[in-house]
């Protein structure tokens, strides 16, 4: 994403060059150095494996099927000594993890505390957000790991099953990472000023933490995140099937990375929830609940044709279809980029019929590239929406068809927005509004704003997951110059509405 940051495939090997920051390291790739995050690779168990393109390619095999055996002749004795490389690995990394969270919670947190003067509440939950959560469930892992951890033999350890023990437990970094951008956009602010700068330095020598700054340590839980699946994943190469962990890491393996997957999404759609509180504040005369009572993000939108009933005229409307209800609005005559609110269906209790083109009995009428939504209790019809084209009707139906995937998935996912958030985003957009006429649009694709920053003091990790992006459509039509023409007449006062 940054310029000076290295590009690389699951699979591909670095070299490292040089490592200053236990975060961030400075390597050699494919065709160029570069810096990489530390947390989204691992360092090879043995520097004597084969080297060069053979190599890449077993690694990137490797990589794509963890519950393939490595594919050598080594001695079981050798196999155990692997899988004890990386069991020492983890629970190293905890332990060294658990500190970090200690040094925040009494290093930080506390002294932040006792100086009232210079912090809210607010300004330390936005900064630390639920990070003492996040170290009172972490303690209580580690002694699992403890527990399971063979001292005289540790590739003989079961620790797949503290994974799986503590699996809803890992929930809570999700909070964590949605608010880590705002932590760190909040302590930029702060550290302007010399005295908190000064402060947060002196808490770091005070608790005899290591040399990094207090945005590095809060970048640590969701590294760690970010780190449980790929430690899994070597682990469960290294655990023949015949072990008595291979099924618990075998589990744990997926669990983790469906803990990621869950983040990343919780992460996107609060990005969603922000643009449609935006789009939101910016439609005239609206009615009703919040959109984001019940929806966390857009599907589709486009104009259709709405016809209610037989002899009823014909209406042109702007719709934005969510999950779990489709808002429609009407264009202003004159500005054609304001929107009024006209009304809203529950698709919880709607079906989508395709109609046949040609004259339909109900309405007397003939109809093309039409659906008919009805309530799906009474099968009472709502309205027949008209498409321009068929390409427009299928783009439609396939919306609709995602909609109802996305609230079955929401279900069975767990994916819920906070009541919190969702007040947060509606106040901060009316805020931005306030004392502004223009509508506000909003596409999905805003480049962040990168600064000259070493790399570890200037962005959010994201976890990485395949999970693909969702495409985020645009909310609110770009705004359009009239008319020079026109402009002239509609600013005599007989033109004026």
């Amino acid at each position: 994403m940054e310029e000076q940051e290295l590009a690389f495939k699951a699979g591909d090997v670095i070299r490292v060059l040089e490592a200053p920051h236990e975060d961030w390291w400075w390597g050699m790739g494919a065709d160029r150095e570069a810096w990489f995050p530390s947390s989204f690779v691992r360092v090879r168990v043995n520097q004597e494996e084969d080297s060069g393109a053979e190599s890449v390619e077993r690694c990137a095999l490797d990589q794509e099927n963890p519950h393939t055996a490595p594919r050598d002749t080594h001695s079981a004795e050798h196999r155990h000594q692997m899988r004890t490389n990386v069991v020492k690995e983890i629970m190293d990394t905890e332990r060294i993890y658990i500190k970090h969270l200690r040094d925040i919670c009494e290093g930080y947190i506390r002294q932040c505390g006792k100086n009232p003067g210079m912090f809210t509440e607010l300004q330390l939950k936005t900064i630390f957000s639920n990070i003492e959560d996040i170290y009172k469930f972490q303690r209580q892992f580690l002694k699992d790991l403890e527990r399971k951890y063979n001292t005289d033999q540790p590739h003989l350890s079961e620790i797949g099953a503290c994974f799986l023990l503590q699996g809803e437990g890992f929930s809570i970094y999700s909070e964590y990472c949605n608010t880590h951008p705002a932590a760190c956009g909040e302590l930029q602010r702060l550290m302007k000023l010399g005295r908190y700068k000064h402060f947060f330095e002196a808490c770091r020598l005070l608790q005899q933490m290591i040399d990094i700054s207090i945005a590095g340590f809060l970048l640590t839980p969701v590294q760690k995140i970010c780190k449980y699946p790929l430690q899994l994943g070597e682990l469960l190469k290294y655990t023949p099937k015949d072990h008595s962990d291979y099924g618990g890491v075998s589990d744990a393996y997926e669990a983790m990375k469906n803990v990621a997957s869950l983040i990343n999404e919780g992460k996107r759609r609060l990005e969603s929830v922000d643009a449609i509180a935006h789009w939101q504040v910016a439609i005239l005369r609206w009615e009703g609940a919040d959109v984001l009572e019940r929806s966390s993000e857009l599907i589709h939108s486009g104009e259709l044709t709405r016809i209610v009933c037989q002899g009823s005229k014909t209406q042109q409307r702007s719709f934005f279809l969510f999950d779990h209800q489709l808002v429609f609005c009407k264009k202003d005559v004159l500005r054609r980029d304001l929107l009024y609110y006209r009304g809203r269906l529950d698709m919880d209790h709607t079906e989508l019929l395709e109609m046949p083109d040609g004259r339909d009995p109900e309405l007397g009428i003939s109809l093309k590239n039409a659906l008919r939504l009805r309530n799906s209790s009474t099968l009472e019809t709502l309205c027949y929406l008209c498409c321009r084209k068929p390409q427009d009707r299928q783009r439609w139906l396939q919306a609709f068809a995602r909609e109802r995937r996305r609230v079955q998935e929401d279900q069975e996912m767990g994916m819920k927005i906070s009541e919190t958030q969702r007040k947060q985003a509606i106040f901060n957009a009316r805020k931005s509004r306030q004392g502004k006429i223009k509508t506000i649009g909003y596409s999905g694709t805003v480049p962040p704003h990168h600064q000259p920053l070493h790399p570890i003091h200037q962005r959010h990790v994201t976890v990485p997951t395949s999970v693909p992006q969702q495409q985020v459509f645009t909310l609110a039509e770009p705004k359009r110059k009239p008319a020079h023409l026109w402009y002239t007449f509609t600013r005599h006062a007989f033109f004026r509405k």
